[in-house]
Formats: C-alpha cells, structure tokens, sequence
C-alpha cells in the first residue's frame, strides 16, 4: 500500500454517507472511476446532500469548487483522505 492510496475509513465514510442517501447503495463491485451520480442514480439534490453529509461526517468545510472531486469513488476517498489526514512533511 502506497502513502498514497485511500484509506478504508475514507472508502467506509463514504459508502456510510451514501447509505443514508440511498439505502441499498453498496461499492463493493463498483469499478473506482464509476461515476457515483450514475451508479446509484443521484440526482443535483442527492449530490449536494453527499457533499454536505461527508463534509460533516469529516469535519470539514468542502467548497463547491471541490465538489467535482467527491464523483467517483476514486477520487471522493483520494479527497477525503488527502483532507482528513494530510500529510506531513
């Protein structure tokens, strides 16, 4: 595992925020640059929801502007623990 690659309580989060949303939603077998809006069928609502849900679940403050990075699996968890945990240096 890389220092890179995303943790599984950022992977976990998110499917526990995508659950409240759509309650049968799994990602296991969901390929990680699916798109998330296609894959469980959300709508703009849903979406914003997600973003507010994880922002909080995280604690922290997601900015529009870094909504498109919350889409796919891959790059929601990349974000999510690029956030939560930063790096040191």
């Amino acid at each position: 595992m890389t220092d890179n690659a995303p943790t599984d309580s950022a992977r976990s989060m998110l499917e526990s925020v995508l659950r409240e949303i759509v309650p049968d939603a799994g990602l296991d077998g969901v390929a990680g640059g699916t798109d998330l809006r296609e894959a469980f069928e959300l709508d703009s609502l849903d979406v914003v929801e997600l973003i507010e849900r994880l922002g909080k679940r995280a604690g922290i403050r997601i900015e529009d502007d870094d909504a498109h990075e919350l889409l796919t699996i891959d790059s929601a968890t990349a974000y999510l623990d690029r956030r939560v945990r930063p790096t040191s240096a």
